[in-house]
Protein backbone atom coordinates (compact mmCIF):
# COMPACT_ATOMS: atom_id res chain seq x y z
CA UNK A 1 0.00 0.00 0.00
CA UNK A 2 1.37 2.99 -1.01
CA UNK A 3 0.73 6.68 1.35
CA UNK A 4 -0.20 9.60 -0.32
CA UNK A 5 2.38 11.95 0.36
CA UNK A 6 5.11 9.89 -2.06
CA UNK A 7 2.58 10.56 -5.04
CA UNK A 8 2.36 14.50 -4.10
CA UNK A 9 6.27 14.50 -4.48
CA UNK A 10 5.90 14.08 -8.44
CA UNK A 11 2.99 16.91 -8.99
CA UNK A 12 5.35 19.69 -7.74
CA UNK A 13 5.48 22.85 -9.54
CA UNK A 14 8.80 24.04 -12.01
CA UNK A 15 11.09 26.45 -10.47
CA UNK A 16 11.11 28.43 -13.71
CA UNK A 17 8.36 30.83 -13.02
CA UNK A 18 6.41 31.35 -16.78
CA UNK A 19 6.55 34.87 -18.63
CA UNK A 20 3.39 37.03 -18.61
CA UNK A 21 3.95 36.77 -22.06
CA UNK A 22 3.58 33.15 -22.45
CA UNK A 23 0.75 32.67 -20.16
CA UNK A 24 -1.84 32.53 -22.60
CA UNK A 25 -4.78 35.12 -22.81
CA UNK A 26 -8.43 35.42 -22.05
CA UNK A 27 -10.64 36.27 -24.92
CA UNK A 28 -14.21 37.58 -23.92
CA UNK A 29 -17.41 36.30 -26.76
CA UNK A 30 -18.69 39.45 -28.75
CA UNK A 31 -22.10 38.29 -27.71
CA UNK A 32 -20.55 39.18 -23.80
CA UNK A 33 -20.20 42.24 -24.41
CA UNK A 34 -22.78 42.83 -26.38
CA UNK A 35 -25.11 42.03 -23.67
CA UNK A 36 -22.62 44.12 -21.38
CA UNK A 37 -23.30 47.07 -23.38
CA UNK A 38 -27.70 46.17 -23.96
CA UNK A 39 -27.30 46.36 -19.92
CA UNK A 40 -25.59 49.32 -19.53
CA UNK A 41 -27.95 50.90 -22.04
CA UNK A 42 -30.49 49.76 -19.72
CA UNK A 43 -29.26 51.59 -16.89
CA UNK A 44 -28.75 54.61 -18.72
CA UNK A 45 -32.11 54.95 -20.46
CA UNK A 46 -33.91 54.48 -16.69
CA UNK A 47 -36.95 51.92 -15.81
CA UNK A 48 -39.45 54.85 -17.55
CA UNK A 49 -39.54 52.20 -20.59
CA UNK A 50 -41.27 48.98 -19.66
CA UNK A 51 -40.81 47.02 -22.73
CA UNK A 52 -36.57 46.61 -21.48
CA UNK A 53 -36.17 43.50 -23.95
CA UNK A 54 -36.58 45.59 -27.16
CA UNK A 55 -33.46 47.44 -26.18
CA UNK A 56 -30.21 45.62 -27.39
CA UNK A 57 -27.03 46.11 -28.94
CA UNK A 58 -24.79 44.72 -31.94
CA UNK A 59 -20.72 44.66 -30.95
CA UNK A 60 -17.74 44.31 -33.15
CA UNK A 61 -14.44 43.42 -31.30
CA UNK A 62 -10.99 43.82 -32.67
CA UNK A 63 -7.45 43.91 -30.69
CA UNK A 64 -9.41 44.88 -27.53
CA UNK A 65 -11.50 47.48 -28.83
CA UNK A 66 -14.99 47.42 -29.08
CA UNK A 67 -17.23 49.31 -31.30
CA UNK A 68 -20.70 49.76 -30.20
CA UNK A 69 -24.24 50.02 -31.64
CA UNK A 70 -27.27 50.11 -29.25
CA UNK A 71 -30.44 50.15 -29.72
CA UNK A 72 -33.17 52.16 -27.07
CA UNK A 73 -36.72 53.20 -27.16
CA UNK A 74 -36.81 57.07 -25.24
CA UNK A 75 -39.77 58.27 -23.44
CA UNK A 76 -41.27 61.87 -25.06
CA UNK A 77 -41.25 64.61 -24.27
CA UNK A 78 -37.13 64.48 -23.62
CA UNK A 79 -34.02 65.68 -24.73
CA UNK A 80 -33.36 63.26 -27.05
CA UNK A 81 -29.64 63.94 -27.73
CA UNK A 82 -28.52 64.83 -24.19
CA UNK A 83 -30.28 60.97 -23.22
CA UNK A 84 -28.21 59.91 -26.21
CA UNK A 85 -25.20 61.31 -25.04
CA UNK A 86 -25.76 60.24 -21.56
CA UNK A 87 -26.03 56.30 -22.99
CA UNK A 88 -23.35 56.26 -25.16
CA UNK A 89 -20.96 57.48 -21.99
CA UNK A 90 -22.57 54.96 -19.54
CA UNK A 91 -22.10 52.52 -22.06
CA UNK A 92 -18.28 53.33 -22.73
CA UNK A 93 -17.43 53.44 -18.99
CA UNK A 94 -19.30 49.67 -18.12
CA UNK A 95 -18.31 48.17 -21.26
CA UNK A 96 -14.59 49.26 -20.53
CA UNK A 97 -15.01 48.41 -16.81
CA UNK A 98 -16.50 45.39 -16.46
CA UNK A 99 -15.31 43.67 -19.77
CA UNK A 100 -11.36 45.85 -19.97
CA UNK A 101 -11.60 46.94 -23.79
CA UNK A 102 -11.30 50.48 -25.05
CA UNK A 103 -14.67 52.18 -26.54
CA UNK A 104 -13.95 54.87 -29.07
CA UNK A 105 -17.42 54.46 -30.71
CA UNK A 106 -20.56 54.11 -29.30
CA UNK A 107 -23.75 54.67 -32.03
CA UNK A 108 -27.22 55.13 -30.64
CA UNK A 109 -30.05 54.38 -32.33
CA UNK A 110 -33.70 55.12 -31.27
CA UNK A 111 -35.99 53.13 -32.28
CA UNK A 112 -38.89 54.67 -30.91
CA UNK A 113 -40.43 56.61 -28.85
CA UNK A 114 -43.20 56.52 -26.24
CA UNK A 115 -45.60 58.88 -25.13
CA UNK A 116 -45.13 59.46 -21.25
CA UNK A 117 -48.06 59.48 -19.37
CA UNK A 118 -48.63 62.81 -18.17
CA UNK A 119 -49.97 62.93 -14.31
CA UNK A 120 -53.58 63.75 -12.95
CA UNK A 121 -54.61 63.03 -16.89
CA UNK A 122 -57.71 60.55 -17.87
CA UNK A 123 -56.66 56.88 -19.07
CA UNK A 124 -58.20 55.98 -22.40
CA UNK A 125 -60.78 57.50 -24.72
CA UNK A 126 -62.38 60.29 -23.84
CA UNK A 127 -65.70 62.12 -25.56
Amino acid sequence: MTSVSEGAAEFRRPSVAVPPGERGATRIADRVVAKVASQAAREAVGESVTDAARQYANVVVAHETARVRVHVELDYPTDIGARCAAVRRHVAERVGALVGMEVPEVAVHVERLHSAPVQGTAQGRTR
